[in-house]
């Protein structure tokens, strides 16, 4: 697996858990951006990227896909 060249922002608080959950999944990003865009949510690879990364803001469309293509409650992304 890669590691994350740079440190994690502040731009969102569920950033790292969304992407310890994908990896436990053995989900790679490019794959796991594909089942978000199939739940209806438009979002490319790089803004993914960047939304684990904790660099950008997330939506609400973004965030309730996420955890439907994770298989978890929205609150448990907070946890």
């Amino acid at each position: 697996m890669k590691t994350r060249k740079n440190g994690y922002g502040d731009k969102n608080i569920v950033g790292k858990k969304i992407e310890a959950l994908r990896k436990s999944l053995g989900i790679d990003q490019k794959d796991f951006v594909a089942r978000i865009q199939v739940l209806g949510v438009n979002i490319d690879d790089s803004s993914y990227s960047k939304l684990e990364g904790q660099i950008r803001k997330i939506n609400d469309r973004e965030l309730y896909a996420i955890a439907k293509a994770l298989n978890v409650s929205i609150d448990s992304l907070f946890e």
